[in-house]
């Protein structure tokens, strides 16, 4: 890094405008100004025609989607303001022009580097829209999508280097894990099953469908709700008012389950929203169809720990896969009601279910994905430095090293899959785990749960031998040590492993300094201390 990253400019929809990518864009502005990098930012904040908005102060600048005007004088303010990074959050709809190209005049005449976010990636674009969007990669020195499928689109559909685009998940709070029913009461749902779903009410969300599944529902969990939240999306009432959320409920009326299903039209804040995801059992997207890159409503249940059901349109496909929800298929009220009622009379699995989406999602809180937008903003600004070339990685892998972990850490060996508990555990083999829980601390990865985590370092912690000062290495399985000390090599790998992970969870320090790793006291090569510049250290 040459020079600290310390303005950035965004531009795109802001709250307290109703729609997803004004949370988004909001809460990417405010993960960025609250990182520990004092970061100054501000939102160049689009207006939909006719309407103005009372921002609050970290909005600096609005455009008029249809005023080509507006898009010059933008790119002045941002230019003036000496950011040093602009962030764009792109979705066709938001800009003026055909297929929004009237954002292409400010975006040539922005002096900083460009970091685009691309909320939609069409797999089949009418000409003027993937020519407009190729010119948006272009003018971007980084491009950022939330998913798989988005790069592979960009790749395949828009020529995109691959080294140009970085994949970054949808941010989620970080809000704890928490039972449903204290929730509930404090909403009028005590004693329900809660089947929920948010967001801005249009006919492509599928509600419908979810409707039509209620009756099959109600006759294994008769006392199952069916909570709406959400305003109609304002331009589906300009069009027609609130004619489609009237057929929804003549719909649920018709199949005499009206009294299950509960509309509940508002446009909510984000604590009060957090709130009524807290009280579901289940979370529902039954979107119709599949070409959706990226699913706020779905990332921020998912972000709570709540068992999901969803149609897989492609962002459900990926954060939902092997086993972290459950997939359905499109327009299929039969198989969304044979899954949530499944998991409603199904506690085990439900609760499981919840506590896997929890620990996945901890590397999505807001918290983190604004440091991986820094490391993407500071890329950025490095233009003249060559892009590493590489494959796209695949996705590690973690279900057979969890399996076996059991409450003592990680066993040693296995019979193929299964784990042979007959050779218990090993301090090396826990060292080993403590470093790849270290390792996949780093920004970008998916964190492991920090009770394993925690669980690999009280292992080494017990497994230290004050009077020897130095590490037992075997124990039995019924949790006896089979030595007093172990090998100069698992010493010396345990101290290895200890360096990193101090920096990341609390480890006693007493007895673990330098006198674990005198070089009177080993003589394997690998277990001597290293000497690095600087004060002595192992």
């Amino acid at each position: 890094m040459t020079v600290q990253l310390k303005r950035v400019a965004f531009i795109g929809n802001s709250l307290p405008r109703r729609c997803g990518i004004a949370t988004f864009t909001t809460d990417l502005q405010q993960a960025i100004a609250a990182s520990p990098t004092d970061v100054d930012t501000t939102i160049v904040a689009m207006n939909d025609e006719g309407h103005r908005y009372a921002y609050p102060g970290a909005v600096g600048f609005e455009i008029n989607e249809d005023i080509q005007d507006d898009y010059e004088q933008a790119a002045a303010f941002v230019n003036a303001g000496g950011y040093d990074v602009v962030s764009l959050q792109h979705e066709f709809g938001i800009f003026g022009g055909d297929a929004g190209g009237y954002v292409i005049p400010l975006l040539a005449r922005l002096e900083a580097p460009l970091v685009t976010t691309l909320h939609t990636i069409l797999a089949e674009p009418a000409a003027l829209q993937k020519q407009v969007l190729e010119q948006i990669i272009e003018a971007s020195a980084k491009v950022v999508v939330m998913a798989e499928k988005g790069r592979q689109l960009l790749r395949e559909v828009y020529q995109t280097p691959p080294e140009k685009v970085d994949i970054i998940a949808h941010g989620v709070p970080d809000f704890p894990f928490v039972e449903p029913d204290q929730a509930k009461a404090k909403r009028g749902f005590a004693g329900k099953a809660v089947i929920l779903t948010f967001g801005l009410l249009s006919p492509n969300k599928g509600v419908e469908v979810m409707i039509d599944a209620m009756p099959s529902i109600l006759a294994r969990r008769p006392d199952a709700i069916y909570a709406v939240l959400g305003a109609t999306h304002p331009s589906l009432v300009r069009r027609e008012g609130e004619v489609y959320r009237e057929h929804l409920i003549d719909r649920a009326r018709d199949l005499g389950v009206e009294d299950h299903v509960v509309f509940l039209d508002q446009f909510v804040d984000k604590a009060t929203l957090l709130g009524f995801i807290a009280m579901c059992d289940v979370y529902v997207t039954p979107y119709l169809n599949e070409a959706q890159m990226t699913s706020g409503t779905l990332a921020y249940s998912f972000g709570l720990g709540k068992a999901v059901v969803s149609t897989p349109y492609w962002h459900a496909r990926e954060l939902l896969a092997d086993g972290r929800g459950i997939l359905v298929p499109f327009r299929d009220a039969a198989a969304l009601s044979d899954a949530i009622a499944g998991l409603l009379t199904d506690d085990v699995r439900r609760q499981a279910m919840r506590k896997r989406a929890y620990a996945e999602s901890r590397s999505m809180t807001w918290e983190r994905t604004a440091k991986k937008y820094l490391a993407t903003f500071e890329r950025a600004r490095q233009p003249g430095k060559p892009m590493p070339q590489h494959s796209i990685p695949l996705e590690l892998n973690t279900e057979h090293f969890l399996s076996m972990c059991d409450d003592t850490g990680l066993l040693q060996h296995a019979i193929h899959s299964v784990a042979d508990r007959a050779h218990g555990y090993c301090v090396d083999d826990n060292s080993r785990a403590l470093l790849l829980a270290c390792a996949l601390n780093a920004p970008g990865e998916r964190l492991l749960p920090a009770a394993l985590t925690g669980r690999f370092a009280a292992f080494i912690q017990h497994a230290w031998n004050p009077d020897l000062k130095r590490f037992r290495n075997f124990m039995s399985f019924e949790r006896r040590w089979l030595e007093p000390s172990g090998s100069e090599d698992s010493h010396g790998r345990t101290l290895w492993a200890l360096a990193p992970a101090r920096a990341m969870i609390p480890i006693r320090r007493g007895g673990f300094g330098r006198r674990a790793c005198s070089r009177r006291r080993c003589r394997s090569p690998r277990a001597l201390p290293r000497r690095a510049p600087g004060p002595s250290r192992c």
